[in-house]
């Protein structure tokens, strides 16, 4: 073992996390083996800052990972485990057809040079799934298709070069218990002799329960109603909320309900209403409806939306996850029939906008999603609610605990948390191949 302070029955484990990020890694490694690391390098100063408040015992570099010397930050000891997830911008699918940057694709070459130069027993990488095609660039930036993997498997070799066994896998977070559904490669490097371990899935079919959507959610904040805006919804976003209501709340054999109470002053009693009993009066705010059914919207091309009972789709470093309530009064409530079709156009015969005449009236609904039948009771859908999920509600669905500390603007702690690694999976992982036997 390496020179240290003992830890429990065992010294205590030396860990360096570059591209520490706001502190997703650095968590998992103390989740997963009680230590947190000796150093943490970021080049962006408010992931440093976050990090800091968080990991105080860490000591800490504001600087490109290349910038720093791997002695330096291993203050002249071993290391027993090294970790790091570079940028992954300029490898995943959402970059889209922009051009890519060398310069960022070659990061993770970082490895490479802590290989050679410190040996750490353990190395972790966490990345995209498209990391496995790192490739080289054309003239305009782009991949070549017959290139495809081509400098991976090279940056594989040269770590084998130095010693080290190289594994990759595809691990998603919610079948480590968080939830969320993010689906990340790791790469588990070791050159001591010992077997790369890979933890067994903890949650899912057969197992615990995956964790939910739903529980990530602050259900006290208001959800406003989409129809009291200065500025109309765009027309595609119109048509995932309606996309939605169809498929997650009138289409759906078992509905989420959520029951929301009215803003009880402080120690009053929840004001809870009957579902037997009308509706009381709608407010804009979202605040006041008795009974609500849910789902998540995602805002972005070619997305679908989400129901809340399932792990909450990939977080990233802009808002896309959306809160969108339809709220629901009894039968006896009077039917707003007409604002889910403007949602639709007048193209389709099934389906028509409300600026033309309305079609033959049968003695069924058929012109406005306003029906939901739970447990054999007929609802009406009388307001719609929606809002860009909070980055508290993120970094819950992230894997990070309640006390974690996230200050500064919405934008930045967005980022950082869209960013960071799910910890639940790091503790998996660095416990599996470095935790005691």
């Amino acid at each position: 073992m390496p020179d240290g302070t003992l830890f429990g029955n065992r010294q205590a484990l030396r860990v360096v996390d570059l591209f520490c990020g706001a502190g997703g890694t650095s968590l998992g490694v103390e989740m997963g083996l009680g230590v947190s690391p000796v150093a943490a390098v970021n080049h962006w100063d408010y992931a440093i800052q976050t990090h800091a408040q968080n990991h105080p015992g860490t000591m800490h570099f504001l600087e490109d990972v290349f910038n720093v010397h791997p002695w330096q930050a291993a203050r002249g000891l071993s290391i027993d485990l090294l970790v790091g997830s570079p940028d992954c911008t300029h490898f995943s699918t959402a970059k889209g057809s922009a051009p890519r940057d060398t310069g960022r694709r070659a990061l993770a070459d970082v490895f490479i040079r802590w290989a050679k130069e410190i040996r750490p027993r353990v190395i972790i990488l966490e990345n995209v799934r498209e990391f496995q095609g790192w490739g080289p660039l054309d003239s305009a930036g782009q991949p070549i298709p017959e290139r495809k993997g081509e400098l991976f498997r090279a940056w594989v070799r040269s770590l084998e070069v130095e010693g080290y066994v190289v594994e990759w896998r595809l691990l998603r977070a919610c079948d480590y218990g968080a939830p969320t559904s993010r689906l990340r490669l790791f790469v588990v490097a070791r050159c001591d002799g010992q077997p790369i371990r890979w933890p067994a899935p903890t949650h899912g079919a057969g197992l615990i329960p995956y964790r939910t959507a739903a529980e990530i959610i602050d259900w006290s904040l208001p959800c406003p109603s989409i129809f009291d805006r200065p500025r109309p919804l765009a027309d595609a976003t119109c048509r995932r909320i309606a996309e939605g209501i169809q498929r997650f709340v009138v289409g759906a054999a078992k509905p989420f309900i959520a029951t929301i109470g009215y803003g009880e002053r402080a120690g009053q009693s929840p004001r809870i209403a009957s579902t037997d009993a009308p509706l009381s009066t709608v407010v804009a705010g979202g605040v006041k409806h008795a009974l609500v059914s849910a789902f998540i919207a995602r805002h972005f091309s070619g997305a679908s939306g989400r129901e809340v009972q399932a792990p909450l789709p990939t977080v990233t470093t802009v808002d896309h996850n959306a809160l969108v309530c339809a709220a629901l009064g009894s039968d006896k409530t009077p039917k707003v029939a007409a604002f889910l079709q403007k949602f639709y156009g007048a193209s389709d015969a099934q389906n028509q906008g409300v600026q033309v005449p309305l079609g033959t009236v049968t003695t069924r609904d058929r012109f406005a999603l306003t029906t939901v039948n739970i447990s054999g009771e007929p609802w009406q859908i009388v307001d719609i609610g929606m809002r860009m999920l909070q980055p508290r509600e993120l970094a819950n669905a992230q894997g990070f605990p309640a006390d974690y500390i996230f200050n500064g603007s919405k934008t930045d702690q967005t980022a950082a948390i869209g960013n960071s690694v799910v910890p639940q999976v790091m503790a998996a992982l660095t416990r599996a191949n470095l935790g005691a036997a």
